[in-house]
C-alpha cells in the first residue's frame, strides 16, 4: 500500500526547468557571448574573475553565474542583498574557507540585487576578494557606478546585459515544445502575443507560457491561437477595460497616441491602464522608449522628461506619482517627433552585423605608452579644436575602405532642424576640402 502521507516533491516551475545548462543554451546576450566575445572568453580561458552583471529582470544574470561556477568547478553560495546582512556575508565566507581547505576548489559568491547592501556591507566582501578567497559576482537591475562602492568595482568587470530581443524569447517558446513539456501546438500570433508581453525578460515569458499551458490542458486544446492567448493573458495580467482587451493592447494604443501627437487621447488611455492596475513603472518604461523611439533629437528634453517621471513616481508612489506619469505623457505628445535616430541606429547596426571587423585607422587609435606611438598610434591625428569652427574638414573617421555613411538624416522638426542646417553646413566644408 503506498503511503498516502510520503512527501511528494513539487514539479520546478518551467523557467527553472528551462534553466539553460551549458553556455551555448543562454537565449541573447550575444554581445558577451558569440565568439570572441568577453564572457565567452573568460569561460574558455579557466580563469574565473570577480564581475558585476548589470541589467534587467529576467536577462541570465543568475543563470551566468551558476554556468560560471559549473565550468570552473567552483563552490557556488548564493546569497540575496535582499534578505541578508554581514551575518550572512561572513557564514558565506566561513563556508568558502570550509570548502577551500577540504577539496582545494575555490568559491563563486553569487549576491543577487547587490545594490541593495549598504557601503559597509559592500566593503565586507573587499579583503576576500583581494585574497583570492572568493570570485564575487554580483547582480544588480541599477546603475552600478551609483549603486556599487568604487572600491567593489574597480576589483570587478562590468557587463551590461540586455532584453531579450523577440527573436530570443520566440526562441525560448520553440524549445519548451520542442522538448515536450507541452502537449499542444502554438501558433505564431499566438507566440508574438506571448512575447510581446513578456517585455524582454525570459522568466515572465516562461511563466506566462506555463500558465497559458495550464489554462490550455484545463479547456482540453491541442492547439493555442492568438484568441485562446489574449483570453488567458486578459486574466493573468489584468484586464484592463471590461471588454477584454490585453494590456499590450492598450500600451501599444498609449505608444501611438503619442507618437501621433494626440494628448488628450493619451491621457486616456495612461487613465484606463492605471485605473485597471497596471504597474506605472512599467508604463514609466515605456514612456523611456517613446521619447527615445519616436521623439529623438528633435526635442532632446522628452527623454529626460520620461526618466524625471520614472524616479518621481519611485520616490512618491501612487497617486501622487501618477502624475508625473501623465505630465509626461502631455510633454511627449506635444513634442515635436522624430524617429531620425532610431533609424540610424538600426541602419548601422545592420552594417556592423553583416560587414567584416575593420580595424580603426592609426590616426584614431589610442596612444598612451612610447611603444604605441612608435608603432603610429593617433600619428597625423587632427585635433578638431585647433581648426576652423572645431571641425577637421575632410577627415575621415570611418575604418579605411569603407566610404562613409549616411545613417543619421535629422527631419525639419524642432532641434533637428537645426541639426539638419549645421550638417549641411559641415558637408559643403567637406566637398570644397576647406582646412
Amino acid at each position: 500500500m503506498s503511503d498516502l502521507f510520503a512527501r511528494q516533491e513539487p514539479e520546478a516551475p518551467l523557467a527553472e526547468r528551462m534553466r539553460p545548462r551549458t553556455l551555448d543554451e543562454v537565449a541573447g546576450q550575444q554581445h558577451l557571448l558569440g565568439p570572441g566575445k568577453p564572457l565567452r572568453l573568460a569561460f574558455e580561458a579557466g580563469k574565473p574573475h570577480s564581475m558585476i552583471l548589470w541589467g534587467p529582470p529576467g536577462v541570465g544574470k543568475t543563470t551566468l553565474a551558476r554556468l560560471m561556477a559549473d565550468a570552473f568547478d567552483a563552490e557556488f553560495i548564493a546569497v540575496s542583498a535582499v534578505l541578508s546582512g554581514v551575518k550572512e556575508i561572513r557564514e558565506a565566507v566561513a563556508r568558502a574557507e570550509a570548502v577551500l581547505q577540504q577539496s582545494g576548489r575555490r568559491t563563486i559568491l553569487f549576491v543577487d540585487e547587490v545594490h541593495r547592501f549598504n557601503k559597509a556591507q559592500q566593503d565586507a566582501f573587499l579583503p576576500f576578494v583581494e585574497q583570492g578567497l572568493i570570485t564575487f559576482i554580483g547582480a544588480t537591475t541599477e546603475n552600478p557606478s551609483f549603486e556599487v562602492n568604487s572600491a567593489l568595482l574597480s576589483r570587478a568587470a562590468v557587463y551590461v546585459l540586455q532584453p531579450l530581443d523577440d527573436a530570443a524569447l520566440s526562441g525560448l517558446v520553440d524549445r519548451a515544445i520542442h522538448k515536450s513539456l507541452f502537449s499542444f501546438n502554438i501558433t505564431d500570433s499566438a507566440r508574438d502575443s506571448l512575447v510581446a508581453a513578456a517585455d524582454g525578460d525570459a522568466r515572465r515569458l516562461l511563466n506566462l507560457l506555463e500558465q497559458v499551458a495550464t489554462a490550455a490542458g484545463q479547456a482540453g486544446r491541442s492547439e493555442v491561437d492568438e484568441v485562446f492567448v489574449s483570453g488567458t493573458l486578459a486574466q493573468l495580467l489584468r484586464r484592463f477595460d471590461k471588454g477584454g482587451d490585453a494590456f499590450y493592447d492598450q500600451i501599444s494604443a498609449l505608444h501611438k497616441s503619442v507618437r501621433g501627437s494626440a494628448p488628450d487621447a493619451a491621457l486616456y488611455w495612461l487613465a484606463r491602464m492605471l485605473d485597471g492596475g497596471a504597474d506605472p513603472l512599467y508604463i514609466g518604461r515605456r514612456l523611456v522608449r517613446m521619447a527615445a523611439e519616436d521623439i529623438g533629437l528633435a526635442d532632446v528634453r522628452a527623454l529626460r522628461m520620461a526618466l524625471d517621471a520614472c524616479e518621481t513616481y519611485e520616490r512618491l508612489g501612487s497617486p501622487e506619482g501618477e502624475l508625473a506619469l501623465a505630465e509626461a505623457v502631455l510633454y511627449l505628445s506635444v513634442a515635436a517627433k522624430s524617429n531620425a535616430a532610431y533609424v540610424a541606429w538600426n541602419r548601422a547596426r545592420e552594417l556592423v552585423s553583416g560587414d567584416r571587423s575593420r580595424p580603426v585607422p592609426p590616426q584614431l587609435r589610442n596612444a598612451p605608452t612610447r611603444l604605441m606611438k612608435d608603432l603610429g598610434h593617433g600619428r597625423d591625428y587632427r585635433y578638431a579644436h585647433d581648426e576652423q569652427g572645431a571641425y577637421a574638414a575632410g577627415e575621415n573617421y570611418f575604418p579605411e575602405g569603407l566610404a562613409p555613411k549616411p545613417f543619421y538624416e535629422p527631419t525639419a522638426r524642432g532641434l533637428e532642424a537645426k541639426i539638419g542646417e549645421r550638417l549641411e553646413a559641415l558637408r559643403k566644408r567637406r566637398e570644397d576640402g576647406e582646412r
